[in-house]
């Protein structure tokens, strides 16, 4: 696990909240959402939005889960005074949950004083194990309240994965995501035609009737509309799910599901990584659900960030305004990583080292 760290600003009501500590107040809990959606969905430009938003007034604290031994998320959210904490390697609903809960009492125990703390899972997350976290844990219960779920789904890609039949014993995540989603974010409206989205909210509808579904592009939306909304309520699951409560229950992933992490010093030749990214997810795409990336690029001093869904795909710099750019001192280092099934690791490393520019590495 690795902390990147920055310098939240002061929020104006840190002195009231300093007054009430000291009168022997009881601090109120602090608000926390579960972000979640499937792979390439828009959950960190959901992010960046959210940071980018200072109409809400909130001081957000940031926990950002990455499936895969390379991380790449951290480095694609934009930068800001607000707080970032990063967990690699594993899925928040299962191996690092202890991690989550470290941060969380590490936040409550240095009284950081933020309103709001937004955890980001992995698109192979099942939201249920993360949410029980605060019903469980007592010093999570203490300090912390769930308030709310919130899942963002691509409009263009959700049909296949909401309908795939996992092995037995195997949860669709895609379709607890949606089931246990108290706002649901319904993204990339511009990929779809309209009878396509009809169909998508017919699915969406017949997995959870009830939720409020919010339809917008790069993933915009109105701040207070997914923040603040105290929209989770424990009854309600329990009627749904009466062993949402029990901390045995199994959690099984789809073990056909894997990633591979790729880390090279060097600049890329921009043609021949376009044209290797392209016919790999041309040909592959159905296979990769995920792939993104941040790159040095030969002749050039932007940063660069790659991004892909499936056979979508974009290269994007810091020049375009996307991402930030390197850092004085900075080691320019390139960071890919590809999330899906039947994923040749010696084959994706061997091809992109072609793309390096001869003696740069």
């Amino acid at each position: 696990m690795e902390f990147g760290k920055c310098v939240a600003e002061p929020c104006a009501d840190d002195a009231t909240d300093c007054a009430d500590r000291a009168a022997g107040g009881r601090p109120k809990k602090t608000s926390c959402t579960i972000l979640t959606g499937f792979l390439g969905a828009g959950k960190t430009t959901l992010i960046n939005h959210i940071l980018e938003s200072r109409d809400h007034g909130l001081r957000v604290a940031i926990i950002e889960n990455e499936f895969g031994e390379v991380g790449v998320d951290d480095a694609l959210v934009i930068e800001t005074e607000e707080e970032v904490f990063e967990m690699n390697n594993g899925c928040v609903c299962c191996t690092v949950r202890g991690d989550l809960m470290r941060i969380l009492e590490k936040l409550a125990r240095d009284g950081a004083g933020f309103d709001h703390v937004l955890i980001e899972t992995t698109g192979l997350a099942d939201p249920a194990p993360v949410a029980q976290t605060f019903f469980v844990d007592e010093d999570v219960k203490q300090n912390y309240e769930l308030d709310a779920i919130v899942t963002v789904v691509d409009a263009k890609h959700v049909l296949p994965h909401l309908r795939e039949e996992k092995p037995e014993g195997v949860e669709n995540e895609t379709v607890e995501q949606v089931a246990f989603a108290d706002r649901i974010v319904l993204n990339k409206l511009d990929l779809v035609t309209d009878e396509e989205k009809a169909e998508v909210l017919g699915e969406l509808r017949k997995i959870n009737e009830f939720c409020e579904i919010l339809e917008t592009e790069h993933s915009r939306v109105d701040v207070p509309s997914i923040l603040g909304i105290g929209a989770f309520d424990l009854s309600r699951v329990l009627q749904e799910e009466e062993d949402f409560l029990n901390t045995d229950a199994e959690h099984e992933h789809d073990t056909s599901v894997s990633s591979v992490g790729i880390e090279f010093g060097g600049r890329l030749d921009l043609h021949r990584l376009n044209t290797w990214l392209t016919i790999l997810l041309r040909d592959h795409g159905v296979d990769i659900f995920r792939s993104k990336g941040i790159l040095c690029i030969d002749g050039s001093d932007a940063r660069f960030v790659f991004q892909g869904v499936h056979m979508l795909m974009s290269i994007s710099s810091s020049d375009d305004g996307v991402g930030r750019p390197w850092k004085d001192g900075e080691a320019r280092t390139n960071r890919l990583v590809f999330i899906g099934r039947n994923l040749d690791r010696e084959k994706l490393n061997a091809r992109f080292r072609e793309c390096l520019v001869a003696g740069s590495y």
